[in-house]
């Protein structure tokens, strides 16, 4: 397996890297936010929260 940073071959240890750098340079990317994972959320995922949390409201107040 080559490290997805710089290809070199990974050692065991750090896997999937070949160095402490290359796994920080990774990490400096996820930090970044260079890397995203991709999200199905609505755009308008406030107004889905609240209509969600309408829904799961009971409308007797009294209990």
């Amino acid at each position: 397996m080559s490290c997805p940073i710089c290809g070199k071959e990974t050692k065991p240890e750090l896997r999937p890297f070949c160095s402490k750098r290359c796994a920080d340079v990774d990490l400096g990317r996820w930090l970044s936010g260079s890397y995203a994972v991709p999200s199905e959320d609505p755009d308008d995922i406030e107004a889905a929260l609240e209509a969600s949390e309408r829904a799961d409201t009971p409308d007797d107040k009294l209990h």
